[in-house]
Formats: C-alpha cells, sequence, structure tokens
C-alpha cells in the first residue's frame, strides 16, 4: 500500500477551495478569511479545554478581527470604484 506523505502545514492549515469572482485581491482576501477562521477555532478550542483564560481568548481574537479588516480596507473588498464592469465595456 502506497503511503502519501501529508505536508504538517497541509494539515494544520487546510485550505477551500474559492468559487467567488476570481481577481487577486478576491484570491488574497479568501486565503485571509481561512487563516482567520482557522486560529479563530484553535483560540476557541484552547479555551474550551482550560488551556487559554476567556479574557486572553478574547482579546486574540479581537486582535486577529482588526488584522482582517484592516487587509479588507487595503484590498478595497466591497468598494466598487467602478458601476460593473460590463458598463465599461459598453461604453
Amino acid at each position: 500500500m502506497e503511503r502519501k506523505i501529508v505536508n504538517k502545514d497541509d494539515f494544520l492549515y487546510p485550505r477551500g477551495r474559492y468559487y467567488g469572482q476570481v481577481k487577486p485581491e478576491n484570491l488574497v482576501f479568501n486565503a485571509n478569511l481561512q487563516e482567520f477562521a482557522q486560529r479563530v477555532s484553535y483560540i476557541c478550542n484552547l479555551e474550551t479545554g482550560g488551556k487559554l483564560p476567556p479574557g486572553e481568548a478574547y482579546e486574540q481574537i479581537k486582535g486577529l478581527w482588526k488584522q482582517l479588516k484592516r487587509t479588507k480596507k487595503q484590498l478595497k473588498i466591497g468598494e466598487e470604484p467602478f458601476q460593473s464592469d460590463q458598463e465599461d465595456i459598453e461604453d
């Protein structure tokens, strides 16, 4: 039987497939969002297991949230400087 070697990072930080509109900024934000979710999951599990105090867990998640918001703003996700790409082509 053939054994497949699994990369440690792929095991600890799995990535889901992206199905949205393919633009570089969307792909980057999606990767950041998945990392945020994974880290929040780890923090919640540590807090639930009694390895991390609730206040510390809250502060860590709050910091991750601020970081995610900052990247969203930098990538201009949700902002539409043009009405749509189709309108630009038709003009």
